[in-house]
């Protein structure tokens, strides 16, 4: 077998391997900025960096000139990005469904949006009329996830008054739209099956939604505790002010929402047997969680000084 047989990159891949090197680069230039002198820490340069990647209480103690602010949106707006990924996914999943059930075809629009990210990549399933269970559990799994986190910014979550960067948001929303059409080109990349649809569930299909089910329990529980140390027992939202986590994966870590979430991503990249498409997606969500989760590390340990030495940032006794 050639080489370009055993790796072939489609654009999806090229998008979501970039990204993940621009959270890799952004890491790195993080951990030096942190080591650079006062003097330097207040170049322009610098200081536009920090304001891209710090959102909500990192964001509070960094100073920036006033221009900077006019770029700034709420970070309760975070459930724009769910209620969109909702409705986008969900439609996906409609699509789906009807191509398999009723023998619809996809929208003309759809399968060119598909053909274009896959351009480049030799296809393991070319007709893409045949039923794939992979496909469809990935697009249901992204739909129940979006909806769960959706759920809990309604209604769980106890937003301060804290901000994300309108760059940041614009990216959150496009990435939900990417999230899902590479979702739905994962019928062009898994090997092509003409069994009917439930016989083809295989064990990383099982694995990979027990995995799912567990770090979305995780998750969730990360969010309920961070909400109660805003309300009192009544649920009546007593104070905005930031206080120390405990309790459940917080004993561990700074932040077990964030490594929840990376391994939900994992359990995606399980249910996908292992794509390399899903193992870039994996990869960025990684980057981007250990990011956000250093700064919100940090923060903790500066503002409180009894804060637990052996905690680490978002993985148990690792980082």
């Amino acid at each position: 077998m050639v080489w370009s047989q055993l790796v072939s990159f489609s654009i999806i891949d090229v998008l979501w391997a970039f990204l993940a090197t621009c959270f890799i680069v952004a890491c790195g230039l993080y951990k030096v900025s942190s080591h650079l002198p006062k003097k330097c820490q207040k170049l322009d340069g610098v200081v536009i960096f920090q304001d891209l990647i710090r959102y909500g209480k990192t964001k509070q103690n960094l100073k920036r000139d006033d221009w900077l602010r006019v770029f700034d949106v709420p970070k309760r707006w975070f459930w724009h990005f769910y209620a969109v990924s909702v409705c986008w996914s969900g439609s996906l999943l409609f699509f789906y469904l009807n191509s398999i059930f009723l023998h619809h075809p996809l929208p003309s629009w759809l399968t060119w949006s598909s053909s274009v990210l896959i351009a480049g990549k030799s296809s393991s399933n070319p007709e893409g009329n045949v039923p794939q269970m992979t496909t469809l559990l990935l697009l249901l799994l992204l739909w129940l996830h979006s909806l769960r986190r959706l759920l809990e910014c309604c209604f769980v979550s106890i937003f301060s008054d804290g901000v994300i960067h309108v760059v940041h948001y614009l990216f959150g929303l496009v990435y939900y739209i990417v999230l899902g059409l590479t979702a739905l080109c994962s019928e062009h990349m898994v090997k092509k099956d003409s069994s009917t649809l439930f016989s083809q569930v295989n064990w990383c299909h099982i694995l990979g939604c027990a995995l799912f089910i567990l770090t979305s329990l995780l998750q969730h529980q990360s969010m309920v505790l961070l909400a109660k140390l805003r309300s009192g027992k009544s649920g009546n939202v007593e104070t905005m002010v930031h206080k120390m986590p405990t309790g459940g994966g917080f004993e561990l870590v700074s932040c077990p929402h964030y490594f929840a979430e990376v391994l939900i991503y994992t359990s995606l990249w399980v249910a996908s047997g292992g794509l390399f498409t899903w193992g870039l997606v994996s990869l960025y969500v990684f980057f981007n969680q250990a990011l956000a989760a250093q700064l919100c590390h940090d923060f903790y340990k500066c503002k409180f000084e009894s804060y637990p030495r052996q905690r680490k940032a978002f993985i148990p006794f690792v980082l």
